[in-house]
């Protein structure tokens, strides 16, 4: 009956999302008050666990949100997204379209939305493709396919960080791990686009010419300052777990290594790096920080993704509390699936209502009650649960997912044409990232 029910709610959030078009946290929070009340759990425990649930998990990972949502707007709006676009082209090659094009996605998918990263980025790859006499069809997959492996895979991009969070797992080990399984993928995600994809023409047609780009980029601010923002943190918080995981209590090693660790809390480092990112435009201008202006915007964006990850806390706390976790160990002692668990359950919640981010943080949800009874227990194997809930984030987009829609549209496909590409690229990438996952844990 537990089974059941826990069926029934991820349905239910299913339904009311992709059928009723209901908001994400309405559907998660009433998929988790049907859950409750139809399980039998005491009145008292509903509330509690509700409280205690919205309130921890945006107590752990909310303002990392927050910070991660003003930098991805601030390298949007200055110019700095191109720049970082540039400095790419800049070493791999203009001629090498697919890797650099790949390669930029996974860069500006880090801090930024993967959805307005295409949306940024379309223009430059339909000239650079132009020039090259490429066909769209492969060059903006490549680059959609580079943007979602970040979305999916690495922090402080909200999912994976509200994964995270509700997971208890370590944001820079997360990182470390997310980065080396990110690149493996975009590998696959480069040689499919090349061979497969290339044979499939459409023209680029690019709106804008290259000499408007190039005065947009001369606008922009420098490379080197516009990579700072993303790469402070990422050194911080990584540094901070590789000493976290050779000292087993970092107050007594010194004072050095005690600012290292204060420095490398993900709230303080995102917070630096959003400070320097406001170094990014040409003159800062009040109105940039007014509610009107650039932080303004991108906290509106982000009280979308902080409301919809307190629910998925409320729904964590509500299973854990309901003890389904021993239920659902006793029906999969006999079925070892190991780190597939967490990639087919948010392959098939992604695959159903859409949102990677949604299908990130239900999992998780269900994944945390029963972490330690799966043998999930270690640092390094909750960071790879985290990056394999990611890897089912991916799979697939197809019509129920904006950024399939946003795709096809700036790139002038059909919706045949998008499943032929984006789809099915979707699908491969986020399948291969769970493969080099599996393979990791055989010697973890």
């Amino acid at each position: 009956m537990t089974i059941f029910l826990l069926i029934a709610s991820v349905v239910l959030m299913i339904l009311l999302t992709s059928r009723f078009n209901l908001h994400p946290f309405l559907a998660l929070f009433t998929a988790s008050i049907f859950y409750a009340l139809f399980s039998g759990m005491p009145l008292n425990l509903i509330l509690e666990s509700i409280n205690k649930g919205f309130g921890s998990t945006l107590g752990q990972i909310g303002l990392i949100i927050v910070f991660g949502v003003i930098i991805g707007s601030f390298l949007e709006h200055s110019g700095g997204a191109y720049k970082l676009a540039e400095m790419v082209l800049r070493f791999i090659g203009r001629k090498r379209v697919y890797e650099a094009m790949g390669l930029v996605g996974f860069v500006v998918s880090i801090p930024v939305f993967a959805d307005s990263g295409f949306i940024i980025l379309n223009p430059l790859n339909k000239s650079i493709s132009k020039e090259a006499g490429l066909s769209i069809a492969g060059t903006a997959t490549v680059l959609m396919l580079g943007l979602l492996i970040s979305h999916v895979l690495i922090p402080p991009t909200p999912g994976p960080i509200a994964a995270a969070g509700i997971l208890n797992a370590d944001v820079g080990l997360v990182m470390l791990v997310g980065i080396v399984i990110g690149l493996l993928t975009l590998s696959i995600a480069i040689f499919f686009s090349r061979k497969i994809l290339s044979k499939i023409y459409i023209d680029p047609n690019p709106e804008i010419s290259e000499n408007e780009i190039r005065q947009k980029i001369e606008k922009a601010p420098g490379a080197v300052k516009s990579f700072l923002p993303i790469l402070i943190p990422i050194l911080l918080i990584v540094t901070r777990s590789v000493l976290n995981l050779s000292f087993s209590e970092l107050e007594s090693q010194g004072y050095l290594v005690q600012i290292i660790d204060f420095l490398g809390n993900p709230v303080i480092a995102l917070a630096i790096g959003m400070l320097i990112s406001f170094t990014l435009p040409d003159k800062l201008d009040k109105k940039i920080f007014s509610s009107s202006g650039w932080v303004g915007k991108s906290l509106g964006d982000a009280s979308t993704i902080l409301l919809i990850t307190g629910a998925g806390g409320i729904f964590g706390t509500i299973l854990q509390n309901s003890g389904i976790a021993d239920t659902i160990t006793g029906l999969l002692e006999d079925v070892n699936l190991g780190i597939w668990l967490p990639f087919i359950l948010c392959a098939g919640i992604k695959t159903a209502q859409g949102s990677s981010t949604v299908a990130l943080i239900t999992t998780a949800s269900i994944m945390a009650p029963i972490l330690s009874s799966l043998g999930f227990d270690t640092e390094i194997q909750k960071a790879l649960v985290v990056v394999a809930i990611g890897a089912g984030a991916a799979v697939v987009s197809h019509v129920n997912d904006s950024g399939f829609w946003i795709m096809i549209q700036l790139s002038g496909m059909d919706v045949k044409t998008g499943y032929r590409t984006y789809t099915l690229g979707s699908f491969i990438v986020g399948t291969s990232a769970a493969v080099f996952i599996f393979l990791v844990t055989l010697f973890v």
